[in-house]
């Protein structure tokens, strides 16, 4: 006889006990969700989470619920996993983060007071540090991507006072960067570029230029990925367009090219 799901119901309690119930019948009855483990839906979580990504920076708020909806299900599956070989349940990751939450907001929780956003990050960090992190840095996923990453890395360090000033010295650090690039390939022809070392410094030119974004409000993310969109729509456009005229890419001129990509820029 066919499972009938829970109705839906008007208040969260009842909405996230309704997707328990469903994840617990497809557990015990669905021949594909039985055989999933940890390993089995990491791929798929991180698949998830890219999808959320893209519908924010889509600014598509319809999407982005559905998405939210995706990552939910996946934190409860692996809860169910989990509860399994009795390692834990989504009572225990519930209350793990709740505990979590009220120790490190003590200016809520407790009697510390903080004056402002980086009063709270600052003793963010300490309060990690006390509950045995040996390392600011110890939260920083090694497999993040190597932007996300630095910025992550820049963020924590500053949680700790270590940290520039004031833009303009992280600024003159970008331009020092950047000449130090530069130098890599001011050589004349004869001359073997070292590769490995010009690689090295463009690496400190990117992760200054991140710091800058930092402290100009600016997410280095977004930004790249934004500049990437625009880019893809653009070349679209130019591909359309010379496709529309009889004309392949590959045999126009970069000015004949040119003039699809500036009417692109001005639609």
């Amino acid at each position: 006889m066919p499972l009938t799901p829970p109705d839906t119901a008007a208040n969260p309690e009842s909405g996230f006990t309704r997707l328990l119930s469903i994840l617990n019948d497809l557990r015990e009855n669905c021949p594909w969700d039985k055989k999933q483990t940890f390993e089995s839906l990491r791929h798929l979580t991180i698949e998830e989470t890219y999808e959320l990504s893209d519908a924010i920076l889509s600014n598509d708020t319809n999407e982005i619920k559905k998405e939210l909806g995706d990552l939910m299900m996946h934190l409860v599956f692996y809860a169910r996993i989990a509860s399994e070989s009795d390692t834990f349940n989504i009572t225990d990751v519930l209350n793990s983060v709740c505990d979590k939450l009220i120790n490190r907001h003590p200016h809520i929780y407790a009697d510390v007071d903080v004056a402002n956003e980086e009063d709270v990050k600052r003793n963010w960090e300490q309060i990690k540090l006390k509950e045995g992190n040996k390392s600011v840095l110890g939260g920083v996923p090694t497999s993040l991507p190597a932007l996300v990453k630095a910025a992550r890395i820049q963020e924590k360090a500053r949680g700790v006072g270590f940290d520039w000033e004031n833009k303009d010295q992280v600024w003159e650090k970008v331009e020092e960067e950047m000449q130090e690039f530069r130098q890599e390939y001011n050589t004349d022809d004869n001359t073997v570029i070292d590769q490995e070392r010009a690689e090295s410094e463009f690496g400190d030119l990117m992760f200054s230029l991140i710091n800058y974004a930092r402290f100009v409000n600016i997410n280095p993310e977004n930004a790249l990925e934004k500049t990437n969109r625009k880019f893809i729509k653009r070349f679209q456009y130019l591909e359309t367009q010379a496709a529309a005229s009889g004309k392949k890419l590959q045999d126009m001129t970069l000015s004949e090219m040119d003039v699809y990509w500036n009417e692109a820029k001005k639609l």
